[in-house]
């Protein structure tokens, strides 16, 4: 395929074709204010240190308090939470107002519901682009059974199962070994 005139909106539409999952990052301000935000940019890096990572637009209107902040959590959402999504990628005086959530590591708000989270410190920082790109080490996690809200194509979907071989754990460790 022949490569044509970027006008920024088909590189958005080409990177839209990958789906990814629905994350809702948190810390808590030096002044104790809870802060969140919607995010699709969220990867592992490391297996050993356990180390992931997540972009924020430098001109977020959070990006001084997690520029700062020392640590962070990362909170995986479910297939039921579309309005926590919703909710967190607004902005918004008070986006936890009614919310059940406890505090993780320092008091970064955990969400309840989430079907993973991924607490952390805040490792390193790197410039990219019109983003800067967290890294943390992961100091605790958890997860449940619950299946991940999905984001592709400019709007959040559900998967949908394919059963490639009768032993999905084949996949798994075949996909693990691939990697090595």
């Amino acid at each position: 395929m022949p490569l044509s005139e970027d006008t920024g909106r088909e590189f958005r539409n080409a990177l839209s074709t990958f789906a990814t999952g629905v994350t809702v990052v948190t810390t808590r301000a030096p002044d104790g204010t809870p802060h969140g935000l919607t995010v699709n940019s969220f990867a592992a890096v490391s297996l050993e240190p356990r180390l992931i990572l997540w972009s924020q637009s430098v001109r977020a209107a959070t990006a001084d308090v997690f520029g700062l902040a020392t640590f962070f959590a990362v909170n995986v959402l479910g297939l039921d939470q579309l309005d926590l999504a919703r909710r967190f990628g607004r902005q918004s005086p008070d986006k936890f107002t009614g919310l059940g959530v406890r505090y993780g590591l320092g008091g970064a708000p955990l969400l309840t519901g989430a079907v993973a989270t991924f607490e952390c410190s805040a490792s390193t920082r790197y410039p990219g682009g019109d983003h800067v790109i967290h890294v943390g080490l992961v100091e605790h996690f958890a997860h449940t059974a619950g299946r991940p809200l999905l984001f592709a194509g400019g709007r959040y979907q559900r998967g949908h199962d394919l059963e490639l071989r009768p032993d999905p754990d084949a996949d798994l460790a075949a996909a693990w070994d691939g990697l090595s």
